[in-house]
């Protein structure tokens, strides 16, 4: 499992020592209601959870998001004491689900899967969104990869990623793209891939992966960044050729595939990344209690298995790392976002 590095420790200076006095004893009254004060904390990280937490996951059941929600939640089930639900509220590239949780009581009972989209893109690509993506939550913690491959049709004529480059190069603009909607990772890391290799190719948007996998295995499209989880068997099958995989390392589950770095676009890297996060205002308590428990689930073999079967990659890290990673990736895919022209609206 991958690991987020922690952040470094940051120096605190001591303070100046003052002359000890002896303070005046407090009243009875306010001795217990300082007691009391300090016990509410604990109290309250203690009772939750007392009823079953909500986990809103924007994309429709049965895909990979949702196994992964699904995976999780009933992991960490057994150890909150209480039903984690999920609620599977798609549409509008993760808004409609985003939008639900970002005006929800943040009383630790209602989570959401945040994804490339919603923290990252989506900002860059609406003009206006009901909810702010730097605002309107608290970052518990990164779950999830999803590894992506370059893939190119079967009739296609380039059979390795170079050829397929040269070929872009020679035909500008006759080479088309598929990607499971505009906006999307798959569509980023293409437009990223043609800034590194000087290439122009016409991007074909379909509504989700299938249909887009659909034409590509039917020769009706040329290439496609795919991820594992929708496109390993297919891969393994031979039936779309796998032309570079856009990690830094050669995935295990396709170890003959090269790194798209390896195959000559030197520092190319793009995931499609999923994380949990809360309405803003969420007790801390509560978020460090799930966090911990989410980060026990994904080093557990079961997990881990589960994971490995769909061509997911396991991420942990602390909430304050989550956060530093989704600020880095919204500066990243925002700024090519805003260079390209790319709109949804």
């Amino acid at each position: 499992m991958t690991r987020l590095a922690p952040r470094g420790d940051t120096a605190v200076s001591a303070s100046r020592r003052r002359p000890f006095r002896f303070a005046r004893p407090l009243p009875l009254l306010a001795l217990l209601a300082l007691g009391l004060a300090a016990g509410q904390p604990a109290r309250a990280a203690d009772a939750w959870p007392s009823q079953p937490v909500r986990w809103v996951v924007p994309y429709p059941a049965g895909g990979g998001t949702d196994v992964v929600a699904r995976t999780l939640g009933q992991a960490i089930t057994p150890a909150l004491g209480q039903q984690v639900v999920i609620d599977n509220r798609p549409g509008a590239a993760t808004i409609v689900g985003a939008d639900a949780v970002a005006h929800a009581r943040p009383d630790g009972y209602t989570l959401l899967t945040a994804d490339t989209a919603t923290l990252a893109a989506n900002p860059a690509l609406y003009r206006k969104l009901p909810y702010d993506a730097g605002k309107d939550f608290v970052h518990v913690g990164l779950v999830a990869r999803f590894p992506l491959i370059l893939v190119a049709a079967p009739n296609f004529p380039a059979r390795t990623l170079k050829e397929a480059v040269e070929y872009a190069q020679q035909n500008p603009g006759k080479v088309n793209f598929a990607s499971p909607g505009a906006g999307s990772p798959h569509h980023l890391a293409m437009e990223l891939f043609m800034d590194q290799t000087r290439t122009k190719m016409t991007h074909v948007p379909y509504k989700g992966a299938a249909p887009a996998v659909q034409d590509l295995l039917a020769g009706q499209v040329d290439l496609m960044f795919l991820d594992l989880a929708a496109g390993q068997q297919n891969i393994i099958a031979g039936k779309v050729r796998a032309l570079g995989a856009a990690t830094p390392r050669r995935l295990a589950a396709l170890p003959a595939v090269p790194t798209v770095a390896e195959a000559g676009v030197p520092g190319f890297e793009a995931y499609a990344w999923q994380g949990v996060v809360a309405p803003a205002g969420t007790p801390r308590p509560v978020v460090v209690r799930l966090n911990a428990e989410l980060a026990r689930a994904l080093r557990s073999p079961e997990v881990q298995k589960r994971f490995e079967g769909i061509g997911v990659e396991p991420v942990s890290g602390t909430p304050e790392e989550f956060a530093q990673y989704a600020r880095a990736e919204s500066e990243r895919w925002g700024k090519l976002i805003k260079a390209k022209g790319i709109t949804v609206d």
